[in-house]
């Protein structure tokens, strides 16, 4: 069926734009924006992603404020619309790679905003994500990371929160990743992470001197994967591309969440980085967004839900690992983002600023003490 994209020059398919070029009902296509008050004191997420093979558009926000997150889940039929509107959320482009308006509109969930984004750097690409498991495609993606700035209103109940220009960051990604929409296939017998854990970092920041992302994933001794670039606020030199690194992690104790974090990061002309990160506030609990088994179902993203499904919840973030939900029950999910402040070194020098923390470490990881 038509649609008002495909009175544009910009095909890639022999098709129209409500069709994909694949049946794997996975298929999505996401936004993700973080924004950080200076202190940590506050912090916003937005989400919003379409999943064509599942006639899905979903999304969510979260808002934190005095150790409390209060989340919006929205989720409806997607049909053939190109309307990026889901419930009360509204995410749109309004100079593309460059700046968004996002809109929360006010009601029983209790969290409203007005915001806009601005880029402060050109967006940069990932390396591809691709991965292959018992000869089956389990991930086939691409993604760019953008650092920017945040500034509007938010409002939590009737409390106002001015957003005077946050430190803010996003990325926008599509294709194939795991457990979107659908369980994974049973093809084997599952990873065991007592023998082989499992670590990830996903650095956003940006200092008076540079900005970027670093992103590396690790599977027991596995070389993994890593992308990452670093870029000079100022323009006179090129931007680097990352070509290693080494974690070191202060923990909260009993906890695999972390207070400190060293990152260690060699770049393509073999100069090398130290950013060193320190909590800032509360970290976001991803659950909240609809993320990694969010939603009342635990389904996570991209699960039809009906035509028009909204949801809503505050929950107790105070702590740093542990989350409380309203009817007392607590629990430590793994997926969390850390607001961060940040010291970047490089060639004796030192710069500080802030950025945004996914710290993952899961089972037996003898290389960071864990076991």
């Amino acid at each position: 069926m038509l649609t008002s994209l495909d009175d544009t020059l910009w095909h890639q398919l022999p098709t129209t734009f409500d069709h994909v070029g694949t049946s794997d009902p996975r298929f999505f296509d996401r936004y993700w924006f973080a924004g950080y008050a200076p202190d940590g004191s506050a912090a916003v997420q937005v989400t919003m992603g379409v999943y064509r093979n599942m006639n899905v558009l979903d999304g969510g926000a979260v808002v934190v404020h005095r150790g409390r997150q209060y989340n919006v889940r929205v989720s409806r039929s997607l049909g053939h619309e190109v309307d990026t509107v889901c419930g009360p959320l509204r995410v749109r482009p309004t100079v593309p790679l460059q700046e968004f308006r996002i809109t929360i509109d006010p009601g029983e969930h209790g969290v409203s905003g007005e915001l806009t984004w601005c880029g402060l750097l050109p967006a940069a690409e990932e390396r591809p994500h691709f991965a292959r498991r018992r000869g089956r495609v389990t991930e086939d993606y691409r993604r760019f990371d953008q650092i920017g700035t945040l500034r509007g209103t938010l409002s939590v109940g009737d409390e106002r929160i001015d957003v005077a220009e946050w430190w803010s960051c996003r990325d926008h990604s599509w294709g194939v990743r795991p457990r979107m929409g659908i369980k994974e296939p049973v093809t084997g017998p599952k990873e065991d992470l007592g023998k082989r854990g499992f670590a990830m970092a996903f650095l956003f920041f940006a200092t008076d001197a540079a900005a970027g992302h670093v992103l590396f994933e690790r599977r027991g001794e596995d070389p993994g994967y890593l992308t990452g670039d670093l870029a000079p606020r100022d323009g006179t030199a090129d931007v680097q591309s990352v070509s290693g690194t080494e974690l070191e992690v202060a923990l909260h104790e009993g906890t695999r969440r972390f207070s400190d974090c060293t990152l260690d990061a060699t770049l393509e002309d073999g100069s090398a980085v130290t950013f060193r990160c320190a909590a800032l506030g509360p970290a976001i609990a991803m659950q909240g967004l609809g993320y990694s088994g969010g939603y009342a179902d635990r389904g996570g993203l991209g699960v039809w839900r009906g035509e028009e499904v909204l949801e809503h919840d505050v929950w107790d973030v105070s702590h740093p690992s542990v989350i409380e939900y309203p009817d007392g029950r607590t629990d430590e999910h793994w997926h969390r983002i850390q607001p961060v402040a940040v010291e970047l070194e490089r060639a004796g020098s030192v710069s500080r600023g802030q950025g945004s923390m996914t710290l993952i470490l899961s089972g037996r990881l003898p290389w960071l003490g864990l076991t």
